[in-house]
């Protein structure tokens, strides 16, 4: 076995590709503390009905402008996933889970996601995922681990544990599910299709995430927007490039430079003050991601 994480198509490193990489990650990032600041005012099944609402228009005026066609037979149920699994399902576990479950422990819980994907990707996709890009993988997971209890309390797996690992299963079956579209379609295009399923199907939760609008502080409305607009429009859509650039298994591995990142933002935007453990924890988990990457 190869020890890097390859596919049997080339990987793409064209500006597309890392620009995605880049955008990806700093926006996600951001999405964990916006989601706290945002479950603040509105219930987690309001919150993702209302930024995907915000996000669900212009992908709707996409597909009308650019008009790519129905998807065919044997690719609906593909296309299905994304919207039920990626937007709707993943929102609202993650929403319900980030009440109960900090920053820190959350972003661990949610990346057994890049392992399983990996796992999934050799078994169903014909990746190959070598030694060192399993031992960067393992790293950047350990670093994951510090983060989450150099918040100082500690890893608690409650009922909040289960529904953010139920929302990193949604990502994993979307990732390998939606992967061999992107030989005839374009990312943004599957990204947009994802978004107004997802849309429609938290649709019926408007009413009360309207009703809940009058009573909401300025920051939880600013974080709705933000989300509508940056990790749910904007990420969603670079996201998909990045699956198309690089193999399943990478590009999951790749979100594991989320957490250093979100924990940053966490500090700067809801003051939570990371410890040396955390800190050292987000080297390791960009250490890991290196690794993975520069994997011979």
């Amino acid at each position: 076995m190869s020890n890097s994480a390859t596919s049997t198509a080339p990987v793409t490193r064209d500006a597309a590709a890392i620009g995605s990489v880049v955008i990806t990650i700093l926006i996600w990032a951001s999405a964990f503390p916006a989601i706290r600041a945002g479950l603040a005012s509105f219930g987690p099944i309001e919150l993702g009905a209302l930024r995907f609402a915000i996000a669900g228009v212009p992908a709707a005026l996409y597909l009308l402008i650019t008009r790519p066609g129905w998807p065919k037979g044997g690719e609906v149920w593909r296309i299905l996933t994304g919207g039920i699994f990626f937007v709707a399902l993943y929102t609202v576990l993650l929403n319900i889970g980030e009440q109960t479950v900090s920053a820190g422990p959350a972003s661990f819980i949610i990346n057994v996601n890049p392992i399983i994907t990996a796992i999934f990707a050799m078994l169903l996709l014909n990746e190959t995922f070598g030694r060192w890009a399993w031992v960067g993988t393992a790293v950047s997971f350990a670093g994951i681990g510090l983060i989450a209890f150099g918040e100082g309390e500690g890893l608690s797996l409650n009922m909040g544990a289960l529904f953010i690992f139920g929302a990193a299963l949604c990502n994993t079956v979307t990732t390998i599910a939606q992967k061999p579209l992107f030989k005839t379609h374009k990312p943004v295009t599957v990204a947009a299709w994802n978004i107004v399923i997802g849309t429609l199907i938290l649709m019926p939760a408007m009413p009360s995430a309207l009703a809940q609008i009058p009573a909401a502080s300025n920051e939880a409305i600013f974080s709705v927007i933000y989300l509508g607009i940056g990790p749910s429009m904007i990420a969603y859509a670079t996201y998909s490039i990045m699956l198309s650039k690089f193999p399943a298994s990478r590009a999951s591995n790749f979100l594991y430079s989320v957490p250093p990142i979100s924990t940053l933002l966490g500090f700067l935007w809801l003051g939570e003050v990371p410890g040396l453990l955390a800190i050292l924890g987000g080297l390791m988990a960009l250490a890991g991601v290196v690794m993975v990457n520069i994997a011979k």
